[in-house]
Formats: C-alpha cells, sequence, structure tokens
C-alpha cells in the first residue's frame, strides 16, 4: 500500500474536472470511512511508536519516517471510538494536511474509487455541530463517511485562530466590504470568519461550491452589482456537490461574474495547486490555516479594491 502518490500525475488530472479518488479504510468495525488519495504520502503497516509524555489521549505516539519525526493519531479514538490496540496492529495512512504532515492509525484498508464531487454530498441533518463527518457517499449500497480531518486536527493541536497583534491595520477601512467564503467544513468557514471579524469585513458563508454558485447568482436575480458589492471569494478546493476549481472555473465563464476576485483556501499543498490556480483562472492560492496570512491577503485585497 505504500507510495500512492507514485502515480501523482495521473491523479491530477482528475482536478479541474469536478473528480477525487477516495482511499476506504476501516477503522474497527466493517464501517468504511474515505480520505482523498491526493492528501495521502503513502499507507504503511503500524511503525515503532515512541511515547509522548502528556500527550492528547488520541495522539499514539511518533513515528520516524523518512528521515523526519511524524505525530501519529488514533482516528478512531479521535471521532469518539474505543482506542484501538497499540500493539503494533493496523495501519498508519501518512497525510499531509493544512502545512504539516501526520498518520492516522487505522484497523485496515481497503480500496481507492474514483468519483465525482457531485456523488459527494453533505452529512445528512441532524449530525451536530461537533459531529466529526464533513460528506458521505454511498458506494456498493453502502454509506462511506469522510471525516473532517481539519476539525480533528484543530481539536488535538489546538493551533491559533487569532491574528497576530500588528498585521491588522488599523488604518485600513473595512466597513463596506464583503467577501464570500465558501468550504464543507464548519471549521474551517469558522476559521477564516474569525479573521474576517477581528479585520472588520463582512462575510456570507457557504458550506460549498454549489451553494456558493446559488448565492452569486441569486444576488444577480436581486440587481446587486457585485464588482462592487463583493471584495473576494475565499473557497475551499475540495468540496461535495461542487469543488473549488469547477467553482473558479464557472466564474470565469460567466460574462457577469468573470472578474471576481477568487483565493482558492486549501489543505492540499504543493506546486502542484499553484499550476491549477493559473489553470482554472484564479487569482491566489494560499494554503490553510495561517490566520497571519490570510489576513494578509484580504488586507492586499482591499487596499487594491479601494484604490
Amino acid at each position: 500500500m505504500a507510495s500512492f502518490l507514485a502515480s501523482v500525475d495521473q491523479r491530477t488530472q482528475l482536478a479541474g474536472h469536478n473528480r477525487l479518488e477516495l482511499l476506504l479504510f476501516r477503522l474497527q468495525g466493517e464501517q468504511r470511512f474515505g480520505i482523498n488519495v491526493f492528501k495521502i504520502r503513502e499507507v504503511i503497516a503500524c511503525p515503532a511508536l515512541t511515547q509522548i509524555p502528556q500527550a492528547h489521549p488520541a495522539m499514539c505516539g511518533i513515528a520516524h519516517l523518512r528521515g523526519r519525526t511524524v505525530p501519529i493519531v488514533d482516528l478512531a479514538q479521535s471521532i469518539g471510538y474505543a482506542p484501538s490496540p497499540r500493539d503494533g496492529r493496523g495501519y498508519v495512512i501518512v497525510t499531509e494536511y493544512n502545512r504539516s504532515v501526520q498518520g492516522f492509525l487505522v484497523g485496515g484498508v481497503d480500496r481507492i474509487i474514483n468519483l465525482g464531487w457531485q456523488q459527494i454530498k453533505p452529512p445528512p441533518k441532524g449530525t451536530g455541530k461537533d459531529s466529526y463527518l464533513t460528506a458521505v457517499t454511498e458506494f456498493e449500497n453502502e454509506l462511506i463517511e469522510v471525516i473532517d480531518v481539519e476539525k480533528i486536527l484543530k481539536d488535538i493541536t489546538g493551533a491559533s485562530e487569532t491574528v497576530s497583534e500588528g498585521v491588522i491595520d488599523a488604518t485600513l477601512k473595512a466597513q463596506g466590504h464583503h467577501i464570500l467564503v465558501v468550504d464543507d467544513s464548519a471549521v474551517a468557514r469558522n476559521q477564516v470568519k474569525r479573521v474576517l471579524d477581528q479585520i472588520g469585513v463582512e462575510c456570507t458563508l457557504a458550506r460549498d461550491g454549489e451553494e456558493a454558485w446559488r448565492i452569486l447568482t441569486n444576488w444577480l436575480e436581486e440587481g446587486k452589482d457585485l464588482k462592487a458589492f463583493l471584495t473576494m471569494i475565499v473557497s475551499d478546493i475540495e468540496m461535495p456537490q461542487m469543488d473549488g476549481y469547477t467553482l473558479t472555473t464557472k466564474l470565469r465563464e460567466h460574462p457577469q461574474l468573470k472578474d471576481l476576485y477568487v483565493l482558492l483556501h486549501s489543505s492540499l499543498s504543493g506546486v502542484f495547486n499553484q499550476a491549477m490556480v493559473e489553470k482554472v483562472g484564479a487569482d491566489r492560492f494560499l494554503a490553510k490555516f495561517a490566520p497571519d496570512e490570510l489576513a494578509k491577503a484580504i488586507q492586499e485585497r482591499l487596499i487594491k479594491q479601494a484604490a
């Protein structure tokens, strides 16, 4: 199962076509879960782990992989299941999220499936704001649950969501600006909103590209001058129904929306994203989640629009 990214060139062809590949895996029972293959560096048998004193209960320890120290998280325990056996059994899915590399201990891996983002649905209503589900899909007459990894990492690491002192320009006139924030993760939406609140910019939140598209076209029907009303769109890339690449492509093809400023804000990282930004016509890419960098990017746009 090692070295999934050996065929990365083939997989990147899915991007921009509203498609993705999911690695299916199991935790402790028969229920299968999914994670985007493009965020996976490799899948390995559970390596030897070194314990960390006073670590988060779901932190299994650290492993030394390919010359670097990687924290290993018990994925089952992190979403409320019983802790996984810490006896060397299982597999570790090594991933890159939000500028960091971490491994997730799982019970077993199943297969890779190729899907359209339109086949990925938001979690059922009633799952609650504390749910670790970010999406669901159906495969072989079974419901596949896609876990909100950003929520897990936030709960475990407790990363700062506050803009550092001195980053926000107090002389900047933020009043009257409006930003559309698009992200399927409630955690990620609220992180961006907190930055905007600190700057003093109003925003509208959308859960995926399809909802964002409906909001934008409704604003047009209401007669809003979007070039004047909307300062920018801050959009995730991976989202159910319609991904950020597809949303950006649709915007660039629409005569009244083609000039809107789009910042793609994703936990996917690497040179590949900059190439896709250029391919779909987005204005900028920023890897999640660095509140200072996001605040600077937004303020730069505010200054440019005001000028």
